[in-house]
């Protein structure tokens, strides 16, 4: 994904592309932006005298290339704008679809968003789990490890955590190894959840 970032260079490679649409007549300039009748009045009245003429062709030219500096702003915005939704339903779909149970987690466990395979590990329906807090899906010793790990995560430690849970508190499963890792901006929760054989917690 391209854009337009606000350093000196690329401002000035910015007007540099701008100018040149003006020069070889490529410039489309949009309806969003235009002048002001107090602008268009100075023009006038700066075009109007031959000693500020020059100044007045000069600030003309000055605002018809801010203008197409902004159309071609507003062009990459809108392109990157379609590229982002199109890379954002690739990664909705991926995260539907992904074998791996996955969970998203407000920070006091509450799932807000999980993916079928998810749903399908603790026997039940997608929209069953949201709105729910994690834990009610756990027996009474595993709730007590959820807890430990969400504190963990809380008092400084993002790396992954994981536990192993043994018999949900709604299905008749046998244990689920959940992997827990607190998003860049510890606002969010991401809980992997996999099918696994009971075995010994480090």
């Amino acid at each position: 994904m391209s854009d337009f970032n606000h350093t000196p260079e690329s401002s000035n490679l910015l007007r540099q592309q701008a100018s040149d649409r003006l020069k070889n007549g490529t410039a489309q300039c949009s309806d969003i932006v235009t002048a002001s009748a107090d602008a268009l009045s100075v023009l006038y009245k700066l075009s109007s005298s031959p000693d500020t003429a020059v100044d007045g062709l000069k600030l003309l030219h000055e605002l018809q290339t801010y203008q197409v500096e902004l159309d071609m702003q507003l062009e990459q915005l809108k392109a990157n704008e379609l590229e982002s939704g199109h890379e954002l339903s690739c990664y909705r779909m991926f995260f539907e679809m992904a074998a791996t149970g996955c969970m998203l987690l407000r920070t006091d466990g509450v799932i807000m968003d999980c993916n079928l395979s998810a749903a399908r590990l603790f026997d039940t329906v997608k929209e069953q789990l949201l709105g729910q807090p994690v834990d009610s899906l756990l027996s009474t010793e595993s709730k007590a490890q959820l807890k430990t790990a969400l504190t963990r995560l809380q008092s400084g430690d993002t790396s992954t955590n994981k536990i192993l849970t043994t018999n949900p508190a709604q299905t008749g499963r046998h244990s689920l190894e959940l992997s827990i890792t607190l998003s860049p901006d510890r606002r969010a929760i991401m809980m992997m959840v996999t099918d696994e054989e009971p075995k010994l917690v480090n």
